[in-house]
């Protein structure tokens, strides 16, 4: 953390090139805000992104940037961050750049845990390229790459984060401008791998694709936010809360069938087992909320300090310690 303090304006760079009323605005306002509450130098941060609409972020960050080739996000951040652990790294990549090319680094990013912020901005649809249908699609989406309807189930990136051992998974609204901000910055404090999904609209290809929680008003109505240690209530006036049913669980109504805020489940971030944190983040409308916050959040080894940990303990029982001194290990001969 810098003793300097940094405004907004420090982090902005370029003119943004996407839709107007694109999602993308909106989160970058907000990673913008972020990035300057947080306080970390500009030069400490690494904005690295893979192909897509969204990838063409680091264009508009004041940081080092990286636009990679299409899938590498998670590659390339991985190397950086091994290669210079001070640095703070957010990870940009769409539902199409990050789950389907990009799958495979995706899971195995998280399940190193590696001390990545990894922003996953899902439209559910390939915008850059004109509208296919991508991993995240509904069955039955039409697309152009799907005119009949696609006959697919999707991705759904909390199933994959936890089935990848993940320790931090958030979402939140891209327009929701407050909320996106603390989950931010909630991530970039988690050490280890952060996933983030950031629910936003493609105005071209798929509008309205999360118009449920797209105002303020639906949000209250239809998401719930997740705070550790707090019961989940969720409605205009709080009214609703979440309570366990068996192996399920289910919406109750305040006052209804002797149902206090005492019966409510309280949120724990923090639990090593995910069951319960796996069930709030699948829960989909109309039944239940879709759950926004930071849904899973707990310690584990990282890849990076591990790797630095063993190469320091490599090095104390070695007898050479430069390339020099490698090569007087071995039988020498002067030839005169």
């Amino acid at each position: 953390m810098s003793e300097t303090v940094y405004t907004m304006q420090d982090y902005k760079s370029g003119q943004p090139r996407w839709c107007p009323g694109c999602g993308d605005h909106a989160f970058l306002n907000s990673l913008h805000k972020a990035m300057a509450e947080l306080g970390v130098a500009p030069h400490n941060i690494a904005v690295i992104s893979g192909i897509g609409c969204s990838s063409r972020l680091p264009y508009y960050v004041n940081t080092y940037g990286f636009h990679t080739i299409h899938g590498r996000a998670a590659a390339i951040a991985t190397g950086a961050k091994v290669a210079n652990p001070e640095l703070t790294i957010w990870q940009i990549s769409g539902d199409g750049d990050g789950l389907a090319i990009g799958g495979n680094h995706f899971i195995h990013a998280i399940r190193r845990n590696i001390d990545l912020n990894m922003i996953m901005l899902n439209n559910r649809i390939y915008g850059l390229t004109k509208g296919q249908y991508s991993p995240t699609s509904a069955r039955g989406f039409v697309s152009k790459s799907s005119p009949y309807g696609t006959v697919e189930d999707p991705f759904r990136p909390a199933e994959l984060t936890f089935g990848a051992r993940g320790r931090f998974f958030a979402r939140c609204v891209a327009v929701d401008a407050a909320a996106t901000v603390e989950v931010l910055k909630k991530a970039a404090h988690h050490k280890g791998a952060s996933v983030v999904e950031v629910l936003q609209n493609c105005v071209i290809f798929n509008d309205g694709t999360h118009a449920s929680v797209a105002t303020k008003e639906g949000r209250a109505k239809n998401a719930i936010y997740l705070e550790h240690g707090k019961p989940m209530l969720f409605g205009e006036n709080k009214e609703f809360g979440l309570m366990q049913e068996g192996f399920g669980l289910k919406v109750v109504k305040l006052g209804e069938n002797g149902v206090t805020e005492k019966d409510i489940l309280v949120h724990d971030a923090h639990c090593q087992d995910n069951t319960l944190q796996l069930k709030l983040a699948l829960m989909e409308g109309p039944d239940f909320p879709i759950a926004l916050g930071v849904i899973r959040d707990i310690e584990a080894p990282t890849y990076n300090d591990a790797i630095d940990e063993q190469i320091e303990e490599v090095k104390s029982k070695k007898k050479y310690h430069n390339f020099q001194e490698l090569l007087m290990t071995n039988d020498t001969w002067e030839v005169k």
